[in-house]
Formats: C-alpha cells, sequence, structure tokens
C-alpha cells in the first residue's frame, strides 16, 4: 500500500488520497522544504509508519460520498491500489477523479478524468539530469492523455538560472500546439536548502507570464516564499482540509 492519509475538503465537496514515494529525483522537490531532507537522494518526505488498506480507503469515501476524488504525492500513480480506487470512485462513487500533481510518468490511466502534470523541464539533456528519467516518456505521456480527452493541465518550476526562459517558452509551444487554452500554472522556484538557485525577481516572473501568454490563453502563476509554501490556507481556503484517515 501507498496511500497512508485521506484529507477533506467540505466547502468544495473533495477527497483527496496522499501517497508516499516518487520516480523522480528533482533536486529543488519543495517537499524538502518540509522534511528537511535537502542534499540527500530519495523521495523528500520520511516514510510512514503505516498505510492504510484498500478496505479503510474504500470505507472512508463510502462515508464521505465525496463528488470530486484527487489522487496526490509524491507520485500518486507509483501506489498499486491507485487503479483499483479510480475504478472505485468512478463506479461506486460517481465521482469525478483527477490526479491533484503528477509527474505524468503513468499516463492515461483507466477511470481517470483529469490530471495536472508537473513538467520540470523542456530540453532532453536537463530533463534527463533532473530527473533521471527521459523527457519523451513524459511529453508522450501528456499527448496520449489529451488526445483520450482527458482535463489535462499543467506547470513548471521557474528557476531563472536554471529551468529558464528557454525551457519555460519550449513547453508553452509544445502546449499550444495541443490547445492553446490548456491551463499551465508558472510557479517560482522557492530556495531548497542546500541548493545554488535562487528565487525569480517578481520582474522575472511578470515576464515569464508575458512570454507563456503568448503561446497560451489561460496563465496563471505563484511567487511562493518559504513560510507562505508551508502554509498555503492563508492564500487558498481549498487548502483548508482535514484529516479523515491515516496520520
Amino acid at each position: 500500500m501507498s496511500f497512508y492519509r485521506i484529507t477533506w475538503n467540505e466547502k468544495y465537496d473533495f477527497a483527496t488520497l496522499h501517497n508516499w514515494g516518487c520516480t523522480f529525483h528533482c533536486p529543488f522537490c519543495s517537499y524538502k522544504l518540509r522534511s528537511g531532507a535537502a542534499g540527500r537522494p530519495g523521495f523528500a518526505e520520511p516514510k510512514p509508519a503505516q498505510f492504510l488498506t484498500i478496505a479503510a480507503q474504500r470505507e472512508t469515501l463510502r462515508t464521505l460520498r465525496p463528488a470530486k476524488v484527487y489522487f496526490m504525492g509524491g507520485e500518486p500513480t507509483i501506489a498499486p491500489e491507485i487503479d483499483a480506487m479510480l475504478r472505485f470512485a468512478k463506479q461506486e462513487l460517481g465521482a469525478t477523479t483527477r490526479l491533484g500533481h503528477t509527474n505524468g510518468s503513468r499516463l492515461p490511466i483507466p477511470w481517470l478524468d483529469g490530471a495536472n502534470v508537473g513538467f520540470k523541464a523542456w530540453s532532453a539533456t536537463l530533463h534527463r539530469r533532473l530527473t533521471g528519467r527521459p523527457k519523451t516518456l513524459i511529453y508522450d505521456n501528456f499527448s496520449r492523455a489529451f488526445d483520450a480527452g482527458l482535463q489535462m493541465s499543467a506547470n513548471l518550476v521557474f528557476i531563472p538560472e536554471l529551468v529558464g526562459l528557454g525551457e519555460l517558452e519550449g513547453l508553452a509551444r509544445y502546449l499550444a500546439k495541443l490547445d492553446p487554452s490548456i491551463p499551465f500554472h508558472i510557479m517560482g522556484y522557492i530556495p531548497v536548502p542546500g541548493q545554488p538557485w535562487r528565487r525569480p525577481s517578481e520582474v522575472e516572473m511578470v515576464e515569464a507570464r508575458q512570454l507563456a501568454g503568448s503561446y497560451l490563453s489561460q496563465v496563471a502563476s505563484s511567487h511562493l516564499t518559504g513560510a507562505e509554501a508551508l502554509d498555503l490556507t492563508t492564500r487558498d481556503d481549498r487548502f483548508d482540509v482535514r484529516i479523515v484517515a491515516g496520520v
């Protein structure tokens, strides 16, 4: 089992299953801000003491009967029970299903309605360096999922000296060829202790938004400090959730 927690947002009627573990090893992973794992290999979050059984997951969702069921991580698609839980959410609950965030390494998946893919780079060399995985896997999977009718969105961590405007423009151009209305979110890098890169300036964020906007019609951005990233409820009540199962 890999899902160790279920959270619930009553206002927006969604439940989220949280997975532990990831297939990438990105040095700028924001999980390192919470875990203190900067500079160490592997997934940043400590392994939970226990995981939820499929029976416990299903019973919690039956009680809540949410309109939407989200899956997050780490990387939620590595959870061995995700196929069964997607099918349960669709067939028994009639819920909308979505990967709240994913690296895109396993798309499309049956019973899934949509996914928010976090792209890491445009150039193949940089992508392999940052993630340890080939770029073509992620981009081809995104295209297949889009062509299959899933509601897709994308995001990129903007790091001026690493994943800069050239990387952003390549991704934006790729997305626009699929559909210029695909939602795209630019996240200003939040410095991870032990890593050399800096947070982008506001001027650089504006330039990044304008560049993406020359290709795409739905561009958003965030430019958080480390403290803001650790308490997102102060900025968006969609993050105001309570734990209903697990730890």
